[in-house]
């Protein structure tokens, strides 16, 4: 093998995430050429789309997977989050980097605190508003669409009061001199897989598989592993009102959740540590605890 191709999304931010994985790609293979291949996926084109009530799972993933299957491409890489959970059939996850800071940001002249009743608050996540809404019920929430950089000016020339994105983009390129506030995970509970970053593969290539376990990160493994497991057993790609994130210390399991019913009126928020030991018998019940909230959601 000298040369892969990696596909990825055009935008800054998924350029960023892809030069991550070819630098660490060619940390333990500098011998390897690496091309990095655009290619435009529906999310992309179709801005007009409500990410929520679009029922598509494979949005921001599916043209990189045909390319993947067809063998376009030798990887594609993804802002986990954006991945179905469950992924095309001959195809696995090759590699999981370290991750960011998991938590969401408030960006813009006020914090959760100082934003004035009433006040515009950009976010296309259900799981979002509907967490802010408990803390905050007289805000507005708006839907907004874009890149970061979009985003940022839309809320910029007074279309919001402020916007609500992950801290892990805005580190990633730089941008975290416009964040307002770091929202606590208390407040707001992350999305599954929340700032990591998955490299796909297909599954025959037991090649690639070796190469990428050299830059596989076991630990963030582990915690999106059990976050994702959350989302799959609750119905899997839906853009479901769930939070769910973990942090492992050592052998100890930090895990959050939040989940919210459909029609709004119930919603229930935990928050459990337990030992590596004990993490099926936990998952079991949060799932059966949150399941007595909703119709789980096969669309």
């Amino acid at each position: 093998m000298k040369k892969i191709v990696i596909g990825t999304r055009g935008s800054r931010l998924a350029l960023y995430q892809t030069e991550l994985v070819r630098s660490s790609i060619n940390a333990v293979a500098p011998e390897l050429e690496v091309e990095v291949r655009i290619i435009k996926t529906k999310g992309d084109k179709f801005l007009q789309l409500a990410l929520d009530a679009s029922g598509d799972k494979g949005l921001f993933t599916r043209e990189l997977e045909q390319e993947l299957l067809s063998g376009g491409i030798d990887l594609a890489v993804h802002s986990l989050k954006d991945l179905p959970v469950e992924l095309v059939a001959g195809t696995c996850l090759g590699a999981i980097l370290p991750r960011e800071i998991t938590a969401d940001a408030l960006l813009g002249a006020y914090t959760l605190t100082t934003l004035p009743e009433g006040a515009i608050v950009g976010t296309s996540s259900r799981r979002r508003v509907e967490q802010l809404r408990l803390h905050r019920p007289d805000l507005q929430f708006r839907p907004i669409r874009g890149n970061v950089e979009t985003r940022i000016a839309k809320m910029k020339s007074g279309e919001y009061d402020a916007i609500v994105m992950a801290v892990a983009g805005l580190r990633r390129l730089a941008l975290e001199g416009e964040i307002s506030q770091v929202i606590d995970e208390e407040i707001i509970v992350p999305a599954p897989g929340q700032a990591a970053i998955a490299v796909h593969q297909r599954a025959d290539r037991a090649d690639l598989s070796e190469l990428l376990h050299k830059i596989h990160c076991p630990r963030t493994a582990r915690e999106v592993t059990l976050e994702r497991n959350i989302l799959s057993r609750l119905g899997g790609g839906c853009a479901l009102p769930l939070g769910a994130v973990c942090h492992i210390d050592g052998a100890k399991y930090h895990l959050r959740t939040f989940y919210a019913s459909s029609d709004n009126s119930q919603y229930l928020r935990q928050a459990l540590s337990f030992d590596e030991s004990e993490a099926e018998q936990q998952l079991v019940q949060i799932i059966e605890e949150l399941k007595q909230l909703n119709t789980p959601c096969h669309g």
